[in-house]
């Protein structure tokens, strides 16, 4: 797969692009092997069952099953990737969910981030703008753009806040595109965008494959560091042993950058699972 020229310009632009129906022939087996990995699992969030009240996620995820690696070998996703990317990216992180009510505006990374970094969503269920699909606001993401600048100061993603005090108007209310999806579409945002989703159910299936540039050689202190906050998720490598066992040269191209750089996620991830009482759930 290989994107428009009008397709890399919408992305850039507006820092997201939506695919009807990409995965559309495969969705009966996605959605098989997402349930088989819950349900492996304990069906929720550390071994236990999902309660209906709260998010329930496994990181990582895709990595959990060779059916989902190969996704990084899929040429659609090489394709689009490669095409915002560079062939040369990297495979960062994944998470699969049962999502419960709303979650709030918030923008995954900051824009002082010098590395594009983007995510790719899968979406088990259909959802609509008012059951829990994804809404961005167009541009957020822009670093040094104003209209960005007093987003991030409106919305500020690390902070607890409510729109209603900063902005007048309730979450669900922020103008925003609503991406309406169905099983079988695939979603692509720059993770600066400020993002959303309202009015879902309590067991709302998706999971996500994070995507980033590979780093320079003088950068890889910062990538190290990004590595250890997998810690978060008692992760000890920076991926799954099932991703790096079956992987090819081509995919092990993706993973290599951050697999020599992950040594001192052992010791970041024993402390953790003694400060923390299960993994993150986010």
């Amino acid at each position: 797969m290989k994107l428009t020229d009008q397709q890399i310009a919408f992305f850039k632009t507006f820092g997201y692009l939506h695919f009807p129906g990409l995965f559309a022939d495969d969705i009966g087996q996605i959605t098989d092997t997402f349930e088989s990995i819950f349900a492996e699992r304990g069906g929720g969030h550390h071994g236990q069952a999902h309660d209906y009240k709260q998010r329930s996620s496994i990181v990582p995820f895709i990595d959990q099953h060779p059916y989902f690696c190969a996704l990084i070998d899929d040429p659609r996703i090489e394709g689009l990737a490669g095409d915002i990317l560079g062939y040369d990216f990297n495979y960062s992180n994944s998470d699969g969910n049962f999502y419960v009510g709303d979650t709030g505006w918030h923008s995954d990374l900051g824009h002082a981030s010098p590395y594009l970094t983007m995510k790719i969503a899968f979406y088990l269920d259909e959802v609509t703008k008012d059951s829990g699909c994804l809404r961005v606001i167009p541009g957020s993401h822009t670093s040094g753009d104003s209209f960005a600048s007093t987003l991030n100061d409106m919305m500020p993603s690390m902070k607890e806040f409510t729109t209603e005090e900063s902005l007048g108007v309730a979450g669900k209310d922020i103008p925003a595109a609503a991406l309406e999806t169905k099983p079988g579409d695939l979603v692509v945002f720059d993770r600066r965008i400020k993002h959303a989703s309202f009015g879902g159910g309590n067991r709302r299936r998706m999971f996500t494959m994070v995507l980033e540039q590979r780093y320079a050689d003088d950068d890889l202190p910062e990538l190290r560091r990004k590595i250890g906050t997998l810690s978060r998720w008692w992760m000890e490598r920076a991926y799954g042993p099932t991703m790096i066992e079956t992987a090819g040269p081509g995919r092990m191209a993706h993973l290599e950058q951050r697999l020599a750089n992950d040594g001192h996620l052992v010791e970041l991830s024993r402390k953790a699972r003694e400060e923390m009482a299960e993994p993150s759930r986010g």
